[in-house]
C-alpha cells in the first residue's frame, strides 16, 4: 500500500502549492481591474456576504462529502437496498462531476486563455485550454495504468510462493496437496482481485479529489477578490449547491476505497476547507490581486483546463463506465432506467447552476 501513501502525499503537496498560487499572480497588469470602482459601503456589504459564503460553503461541502460515507455505515442499508442506492448516488454524482468539467470549468479555461489581455500571437493561435485538458486526461489514464500495473505485479510476486511446492511433496501427498491447492488457488485469485479493486478505488478517489481541489481553490479566490455585492449574493447559493453535489461524488468514491478513519478525515477536511480557504486568501489579497493580469489568466486557465480534463475522465471512465457495465445493474431493467434518470438529473442540476454563475 506504499503507492497509496505516496499518492496521498503528492496530493497533499499539490494542495498546498495550489493554495499558494496567488503569490504568483501579483504581476504587472495588462488590463484594468474589475472591482476598483466600488465605494466603502459596497465593499463592507461584500465582506459580509463573503463571511456568509464561507460558512455556507463550509457546511454544504461537509454535508455533501460525509453523507455517502455515513450511508455506507448504516446496517439497514448493507444489503440489497444499499446496492441499488449505491448505483443511484454514484450515477447522480457522476453526472454532477461531468457537468462540472464540461459546463463550469472548461468554458472558464477557454475564456481565460483566449482573453484579449493575453498576447494573440501566442495564446490566440492555438487552443491551449483544449490541449491541456486532453493531456491531463491522458496523464490520468497513464497514472492509473502504471499504478495498477505496479500493484498487480507486486501482488503476483507475493502470491507466487504459496503455489510452489517441492516435487517430493507432490509425489508423497498428491491427493492431499491437490485438494489443498484446489482450495488455495481460487482463494488467492479472489484476494488478488479484491486487492486490485480496492487499489483502483483508492486511486480514483485521490485523483478525483485532486481535480476537484484545483477548481475549488480557484473559485474560492475568485469569490474572495470580488467586491461587487450583486455578484457575490447569487454565488453563495450556487456555490453551496455546487460544493454539496461535488462532495457527494467524492464521498461516494471515498466510501468505496475503504480507507482508515484517519485518511478519511484528512480527505474530507481537504475538500471541506479548500473553497473557504480560497475565499479567505482572496479577501487578504484583494488590493494587490488583478484577475485580468496575464499571469492570473494563464495560471487560472491552465489549472482549470487540467482540472476539467481530470474530472471528465474520472466521470466517464472510472465512475460511469464501471457501474453501467456492472452485471448487477444489467439484471434489473427498472434499476437501469432509474440509474440513467439519476445520471441525467445530476448533470442537469449542475448545469443549471451555471445560470447563476456557479462556476
Amino acid at each position: 500500500m506504499s503507492t497509496q501513501h505516496f499518492l496521498l502525499k503528492i496530493t497533499t503537496l499539490i494542495y498546498f502549492l495550489i493554495i499558494l498560487q496567488p503569490t504568483l499572480i501579483f504581476a504587472n497588469c495588462t488590463c484594468e481591474t474589475r472591482d476598483n470602482k466600488y465605494n466603502h459601503q459596497a465593499k463592507h456589504k461584500a465582506l459580509s456576504y463573503k463571511l456568509i459564503a464561507i460558512s455556507s460553503i463550509l457546511c454544504a461541502s461537509a454535508l455533501g462529502v460525509i453523507l455517502p460515507i455515513l450511508l455506507k455505515n448504516f446496517k439497514s442499508l448493507q444489503k440489497n437496498d444499499y446496492s441499488s442506492l449505491h448505483f443511484l448516488i454514484k450515477a447522480f454524482a457522476a453526472g454532477v462531476i461531468l457537468a462540472t468539467g464540461f459546463i463550469h470549468i472548461l468554458p472558464d479555461a477557454f475564456e481565460s486563455l483566449t482573453s484579449p489581455c493575453l498576447s494573440k500571437e501566442i495564446w490566440g493561435s492555438f487552443p491551449f485550454a483544449g490541449f491541456v485538458a486532453m493531456m491531463s486526461t491522458v496523464f490520468t489514464l497513464m497514472l492509473e495504468s502504471l499504478a495498477s500495473g505496479y500493484q498487480s505485479r507486486a501482488g503476483l510476486r507475493k502470491a507466487q510462493p504459496v503455489n510452489i511446492g517441492d516435487d517430493d511433496d507432490h509425489e508423497e501427498n498428491d491427493g492431499r496437496h491437490g485438494q489443498g491447492q484446489g482450495h488455495d488457488g481460487p482463494q488467492i485469485m479472489l484476494e488478488r482481485s479484491n486487492s486490485s479493486s480496492l487499489i483502483r478505488h483508492r486511486l480514483i478517489s485521490q485523483v478525483l479529489e485532486l481535480g476537484i481541489l484545483v477548481h475549488s481553490v480557484i473559485i474560492g479566490i475568485s469569490l474572495g477578490t470580488t467586491e461587487n455585492p450583486k455578484t457575490i449574493k447569487p454565488l453563495i447559493i450556487a456555490l453551496s449547491f455546487h460544493q454539496f453535489f461535488e462532495g457527494m461524488g467524492l464521498g461516494g468514491c471515498i466510501s468505496q476505497a475503504k480507507y482508515k478513519a484517519k485518511t478519511i478525515t484528512i480527505m474530507v477536511l481537504f475538500f471541506t476547507l479548500t473553497t473557504p480557504t480560497g475565499i479567505a486568501i482572496g479577501m487578504m489579497i484583494t488590493k494587490g490581486y488583478n484577475d485580468q493580469s496575464s499571469a492570473a489568466l494563464i495560471v487560472q486557465g491552465v489549472l482549470n483546463s487540467a482540472s476539467a480534463g481530470i474530472l471528465i475522465y474520472m466521470a466517464l471512465v472510472d465512475l460511469l463506465a464501471t457501474d453501467f457495465m456492472d452485471p448487477k445493474l444489467h439484471t434489473s431493467f427498472k434499476l437501469q432506467v432509474i440509474v440513467n434518470v439519476s445520471l441525467v438529473l445530476g448533470a442537469c442540476c449542475m448545469s443549471l447552476l451555471a445560470k447563476w454563475g456557479g462556476t
